[in-house]
């Protein structure tokens, strides 16, 4: 996504996107390397495995290909390109020494681009974001299933789809499937937000729905956003040596993504609706993929949305991005639910991929999806109830046969090795129970360490060296990364290093792995780039509460320089009748609702959009007394000791140097 700055920067002055950091220096081969012989023959030996996949794949991805997009570059209303067609037209050929060969396999497969007919009346746009976009036809209008990440976009494949189909009805209903912002963001290029408003224009989704859409992304949100650039390679190039793209789908289009509240949710397994003359029946997948998720059936149509619970991979319990993990087990049994609830489904399509057609390629595809989030969990439990640790468990490698054949099973987006390790930390946490772990020395204080233990740089570098001519790359990048975090000025550290994650990158199935090692060994070579990835922008700071806004504020304070400090602030909000009281203390910031203060420091008397004014638009709090928007009763100066003391979040902190 382009780099963007974060909604909450007017009220605390710090702007989430700054300069890149200095080159690392260049006394050492910092370029780029072709795969090694390990590598290649690695690649090599995949082959054969990916020989073996179900080649019904590329007909399914490519069936009913109705058209494509005219124009190659799909461009904001200021001419920002946010997509580009041809950005991965080099998967057309075969897969270079450079890639796994099972991975660039899915990409290929997610590089169909265009609008697809799923069933009489259901049709997907696909290969045009890392989501796809569902358009159900009713008596008057179109249902709109979830709208990609970003509105040129959306609007782009809506109009592609209104064009080819001829149709000018109107979008009158839109369905999130669950609360990640690449089924929502892209809303308003679908409808207008007066039409919701109006009740024109009906927005579903599943319970909770607002509180996980924007909750998900903030309080952790500049840690997830830089983590976000490693899964998903933002800077990276899209090539045989860059990013083939995210497993999930080709990349991220590349805009600030909206939000537009839902008019009604969906609360329980069995509710019906119908809209627009279409019937449908939703099942309740809570805590599964997502935290607010949902999936449905369309009975007159025996087509059945998988939402994102079940897509042609294994997902992830575990995000590298950062999330809470999610329950593998709670996840296999909603698959296992959906196949008695819905077994008349003569398609099953989802939030990304492409479908599956016919009864029992539908049943075979659910039950081995089942088995892969019920593999996952137990298998993960069975080994820590033998003893083993997070660590050993990263490192199995079995997998049950029948599984490890299906690429719809495949670790393209999530793998064996972490979600085994997720699993493990959902019921036992990070300690591994051995007491030498319960305080490890911080990453730069052991680094320095090891090297001296080691012999010094010189010789840890030389054994570096001779392990990777001996293709034992992973053990290169723990011993060198010791070298590179006790003199990140060592030149010859970095390049060995990134040298290391380049090849584990080539070789690594799962894009999000690829994607992290490659953006590695490019940050080790020439320092953090100037690229964000932010999903939060001003829909999302209007669709947080009071309180979560205060929360976000409070985490946000020095708390070295708030230490011993005190203020209490009344914030009343005339228009939503919400009291609010600050109260600084113990370096830290409470909010509670309803609290009145006996003798605030200073009491705020606003609107929320007066709030959200300084929030957004960067408006003084005397400008907006000046203005009669506000009130001001007391000192100010409670208020302005927390304002003062809110720190900048560095977006681009350093992650593969110290």
């Amino acid at each position: 996504m382009n780099p963007a700055t974060h909604p909450l920067a007017a009220l605390i002055g710090a702007a989430l996107l700054v300069g890149g950091c200095a080159s690392a220096p260049n006394a050492a081969d910092m370029t780029p390397k072709p795969a090694t012989p390990t590598t290649v023959n690695a690649n090599q030996a995949m082959r054969q495995a990916v020989a073996a996949f179900d080649k019904r794949d590329f007909d399914d991805a490519t069936r009913g290909k109705l058209a494509e997009l005219n124009d190659p570059l799909v461009k904001a209303a200021d001419g920002r390109i946010v997509w580009d067609t041809r950005k991965f037209d080099f998967l057309k050929s075969d897969a270079p020494a450079t890639a796994n060969p099972s991975l660039w396999r899915n990409q290929q497969l997610q590089h169909a681009q265009g609008l697809f007919k799923v069933a009489d009346g259901i049709y997907q746009i696909r290969g045009y974001d890392i989501a796809n976009m569902t358009l159900v036809e009713g008596n008057t209008g179109w249902i709109v299933i979830d709208t990609l990440l970003t509105a040129p976009v959306a609007r782009a494949g809506l109009k592609l789809a209104m064009d080819t189909l001829k149709s000018s009805k109107p979008v009158v209903a839109v369905i999130y499937t669950h609360s990640h912002a690449d089924h929502f963001g892209g809303v308003r290029g679908v409808v207008d937000e007066a039409d919701v408003r109006s009740g024109k224009v009906k927005i579903i989704a599943p319970d909770a729905f607002m509180e996980h859409a924007i909750a998900e992304n903030v309080l952790a949100g500049n840690a997830m956003s830089r983590r976000a650039q490693y899964m998903y390679g933002v800077g990276l190039p899209a090539s045989g040596q860059g990013t083939l793209g995210t497993g999930l789908g080709l990349a991220l289009s590349s805009s600030v993504p909206g939000l537009i509240p839902p008019t009604q949710y969906i609360k329980k397994t069995g509710e019906e609706m119908t809209i627009d003359g279409v019937r449908i029946q939703f099942q309740m997948a809570k805590g599964s993929e997502a935290p607010s998720e949902f999936m449905f059936y369309f009975p007159d149509k025996k087509a059945l949305c998988l939402s994102e619970v079940a897509t042609k991979l294994m997902h992830n319990v575990y995000t590298i991005r950062g999330a809470q993990v999610r329950d593998a087990l709670l996840w296999s049994k909603y698959i296992n639910e959906t196949m008695d609830l819905f077994p008349d489904a003569e398609v099953a399509f989802a939030s990304h991929h492409w479908p599956t057609w016919g009864k029992e390629n539908i049943r075979g595809f659910l039950a081995n999806q089942r088995d892969t989030y019920r593999f996952l969990h137990d298998r993960a439990l069975n080994l820590a109830n033998q003893g083993k640790v997070m660590d050993e468990l990263g490192s199995e490698t079995f997998m049950p046969k029948a599984l490890a054949a299906d690429a719809a099973s495949r670790g393209y987006y999530g793998t064996l090795s972490h979600n085994l390790r997720a699993v493990y930390n959902f019921y036992l946490g990070y300690y591994d129970g051995n007491p030498a772990t319960l305080h490890r020395l911080p990453p730069v204080d052991s680094a320095k360490r090891y090297v001296a233990a080691m012999g010094g740089e010189a010789a840890a570098l030389a054994a570096g060296r001779k392990a990777f001519a001996d293709g034992d790359y992973r053990w290169v990048a723990e011993m060198v990364n010791h070298v590179v975090f006790a003199n990140p000025a060592n030149a010859e550290a970095r390049a060995l290093q990134a040298d290391a994650l380049e090849q584990l990158g080539y070789q690594a199935e799962s894009a999000p792995w690829r994607n992290a090692y490659l953006l590695g060994a490019m940050e080790l070579r020439k320092g953090p780039q100037t690229a964000n990835v932010s999903s939060s922008g001003p829909d999302t700071v209007r669709g947080m509460s009071n309180e979560l806004l205060f929360d976000y504020i409070a985490l946000r304070l020095d708390h070295t320089k708030t230490d011993g400090l005190k203020a209490a602030v009344q914030m009343v909000f005339t228009d939503v009748n919400e009291t609010w009281a600050l109260e600084l203390s113990n370096s830290v910031l409470n909010n509670t609702q309803g609290r009145v203060l006996k003798n605030p420091d200073v009491t705020i008397t606003l609107t929320r959009p007066a709030f959200l004014a300084m929030l957004l638009q960067g408006k003084k709090l005397h400008e907006l007394v000046q203005a009669g928007m506000v009130k001001v009763e007391g000192n100010p100066q409670g208020f302005g000791t927390v304002v003062a003391n809110i720190v900048e979040f560095p977006p681009l902190f350093n992650i593969v140097t110290p």
